[in-house]
C-alpha cells in the first residue's frame, strides 16, 4: 500500500497497474490541506455530496460524473473537473474500468455527507 509520503517520486502508472479493487482509493500524497488519491472506477458509485470541492482528474480510460440537476460531465485521460461544494454527484465508469486522481481535503468522506438529504 502506498502512503502519503511526499518525499519520494510516485510512479502513477505503476500504482494504477496495481489497483485491483474498484472504489478503494489510495492516498498518494498530502499537499497543504488536500490529499491526492488514486482510485479505480468501475460501474456506478452511489449518489453523494460533500461540503467542499472534489476534483477528479481522469488518468486512464473514461468516465462520467453525473450531477443532480445538471448534464453529466464526460472525462477522458488528461481531463479534469471540479465538483462544487454541495453538488450531489456520482462517478460512473460503465464502459470499462477507469483510473482517476482525486484531490480533496484529507478528511473528506468517500461516501460524502449524505444524511438523509
Amino acid at each position: 500500500m502506498i502512503g502519503p509520503d511526499t518525499r519520494r517520486e510516485i510512479a502513477l502508472d505503476a500504482v494504477a497497474d496495481r489497483l485491483d479493487e474498484p472504489w478503494s482509493p489510495i492516498d498518494l500524497a498530502t499537499v497543504n490541506e488536500a490529499s491526492i488519491r488514486i482510485v479505480r472506477l468501475e460501474g456506478e458509485f452511489p449518489w453523494h455530496h460533500h461540503a467542499e470541492d472534489e476534483a477528479f482528474l481522469c488518468w486512464r480510460g473514461a468516465f462520467r460524473i453525473e450531477l443532480d440537476g445538471h448534464p453529466p460531465v464526460h472525462l477522458s485521460a488528461g481531463e479534469l473537473y471540479v465538483v462544487p461544494p454541495g453538488q450531489r454527484h456520482r462517478p460512473v465508469a460503465d464502459a470499462g474500468p477507469a483510473v482517476a486522481l482525486l484531490i480533496e481535503r484529507s478528511e473528506t468522506k468517500q461516501y460524502g455527507d449524505e444524511d438523509g438529504t
